[in-house]
């Protein structure tokens, strides 16, 4: 297919990461710049705060980690000692802080590193509840309005219901315009790439939101303007652990794979669900309400609502088969895949389950096996 115009800006973003010119330039006008951990930190609170949030990810391709091994132990997931070997070298040091969520060991360990050893000027860490009830919400809006009160100490601050209300409108255009791309996948023969997909997300994460949804409003034109057709054997969504590096996905493709959705907390589950913004209630309780409420990750118990929606998307996409892949000693996808296997078994949907390291970029093997689901799922039509 020929390529995006528009989807450039995007690479020339990734191409500098984790150091972009975007996140300099805001850094050198004086504004501050905050790393996040997990989806469920509020990136809108921080933006409404003034500062600006960049997610906080690992190298986009499979890489020595020394030093991330010196300080984590091998059976942490090599997400994890990515990001922090990208720290502990100083590539995040324009970072006036850092802010986590305990959603896993790795994470929490991860968070805990970084404030012990590269000593950010604020830190951070939200209490996250594994369940949905009202107390549940209650606990998580507890936490985010604490962590709001110390931004505003920290910056000298005050976090207006107007400023938050900005942000969340800021943040929902991307949501809508992500709705709209998504949308352009279920066709028969989708005119955006899986790949190309994912390298948009990852520029959502280093760069000011304002300019990311202008760079996406002129993907979206370009992408509904244009006569691109994806062509595959079969349709795959793509599940499970954390995943930024797009040729993961294109060594599927170039397989013969069309990746037609995805269910990623790079993602999917990063963007799905708006902030619904409600009479009588704070923005910081809509914000709440999202976060926790949100597309779930495997964390969060029970876990029928996180398979409800895979299935929904399965539905959607008219999917065929779905990519499960795992980073090694990812605890909550690895333990989640046997109880999603057999909910997809149910909608006669097949699973390829993959353990990966982060960054892998599609090897020998896993092509192989890509290659062998592939023909099985042809062998079903048949």
């Amino acid at each position: 297919m020929k390529d995006l115009n528009s989807l450039r800006k995007f690479r020339t973003v990734n191409s500098a990461f984790p150091d972009t010119d975007e996140i300099r330039a805001l850094k050198n006008s004086g504004r501050k710049v905050f790393g996040w951990f997990c989806t469920y930190v509020p990136e809108e609170i921080i933006q409404a705060a003034g500062a600006l949030p960049v997610r906080i990810t690992g190298h986009t391709r499979e890489t020595e980690l020394e030093d991330g091994n010196a300080y984590l132990y091998v059976n942490n997931c090599s997400f994890s000692r990515s990001c922090f070997q990208l720290g502990i070298r100083g590539q995040y040091n324009y970072l006036d802080g850092v802010i986590g969520g305990s959603t896993c060991d790795g994470a929490r360990r991860l968070f805990d590193l970084w404030r012990y050893y590269l000593k950010p000027q604020f830190s951070h860490v939200l209490t996250v509840p594994r369940k949905f009830t009202e107390s549940a919400h209650t606990l998580y809006l507890d936490q985010i309005q604490q962590m709001t009160v110390r931004l505003e100490e920290y910056l000298g601050t005050k976090i207006t219901d107007t400023a938050l209300i900005n942000s969340i409108n800021l943040y929902n255009e991307s949501r809508r315009m992500l709705t709209d791309l998504y949308e352009l996948r279920k066709r028969d023969n989708p005119p955006i790439t899986g790949a190309e997909i994912l390298e948009v997300m990852n520029a959502s994460f280093r760069m000011p939101r304002e300019t990311f949804n202008i760079y996406l409003r002129e993907l979206l034109d370009e992408v509904k303007a244009s006569n691109r057709q994806q062509t595959g054997r079969s349709r795959l969504l793509i599940a499970g652990s954390v995943l930024n590096n797009p040729e993961f996905i294109a060594s599927i493709e170039e397989t013969g794979g069309l990746v037609v959705a995805d269910e990623l907390c790079s993602t999917t589950r990063y963007w799905s669900d708006p902030v619904i913004l409600e009479t009588g209630k704070s923005p910081l309780e809509a914000i709440a309400r999202r976060y926790l409420d949100n597309f779930p990750c495997a964390r969060m118990s029970p876990s029928e609502e996180r398979f409800r929606r895979i299935g929904k998307l399965v539905k959607d996409y008219r999917v065929e088969g779905v990519v499960s892949e795992i980073i090694r000693y990812c605890v909550p996808y690895a333990h989640d895949v046997p109880m999603l296997t057999d909910y997809l078994k149910i909608m006669d949907v097949p699973v390829l389950s993959l353990d990966i390291e982060y960054g892998s970029s599609g090897s020998g093997q896993i092509r192989t096996r890509v290659q062998a689901f592939l023909e099985m799922l042809e062998g079903r039509r048949r």
